[in-house]
């Protein structure tokens, strides 16, 4: 996963909303196989999972006019998009059976609650995960974001990087001490 600048993924998703089908491509191929390994640790099938993808990037089309690089990075703003999708869908159909399940996977740790205002709980709870993601030193940044959202190995990022693998893992254990900081006002950039 490439970093990409705030101004280039405006870029694309002005071109998304003015139709442009070499542009909903490159959405897809920068974020189709993450929504996909979401959905399906989420689905309670592989069909389901497919469903919810090309569900996904059918909203992210109709509303990629909406997108604002200000308000969150494009991996924000799809992979809530996506997470929301699925919470609606899961409750929609009442499969309950792996709904634990994507809370688990995106919850920032803490007791579950069944309080009516669970979800949007969660939604802000991943939403300050990615945050915190994104103001992470550049190389943790991208071993978190290559490791975890776009789930490559710390050897392939290494390889690709062209970074040893001990400062991949040391930038990953970096990375997953600050993002467990519970104090959310502590600089990460140091």
């Amino acid at each position: 996963m490439a970093a990409h600048t705030h101004d280039e993924d405006l870029s694309l998703m002005q071109r998304i909303a003015s139709d442009d089908q070499e542009a909903i491509a490159e959405l897809y191929d920068r974020f189709g196989p993450l929504v996909y390994r979401m959905a399906y640790q989420c689905m309670p099938t592989r069909s389901d999972a497919e469903d919810v993808v090309q569900e996904v990037f059918i909203r992210l089309w109709r509303t990629a006019s909406r997108f604002d690089p200000k308000r969150a990075a494009l991996v924000t703003w799809v992979m809530l998009l996506a997470r929301r999708h699925m919470v609606d869908r899961l409750r929609r159909t009442q499969s309950r059976v792996r709904a634990s399940a994507l809370d688990e996977s995106w919850s920032l740790g803490g007791a579950k609650t069944a309080s009516p205002s669970a979800p949007l709980e969660q939604d802000e709870r991943f939403a300050v995960l990615l945050d915190r993601i994104e103001r992470l030193p550049d190389l943790q940044k991208t071993v978190v974001k290559r490791a975890y959202l776009g789930g490559q190995t710390l050897k392939q990022i290494g390889l690709e990087l062209d970074v040893p693998l001990g400062t991949i893992k040391s930038a990953l254990s970096r990375a997953l001490v600050r993002l467990r900081e519970r104090n959310s006002g502590e600089e990460l950039t140091t």
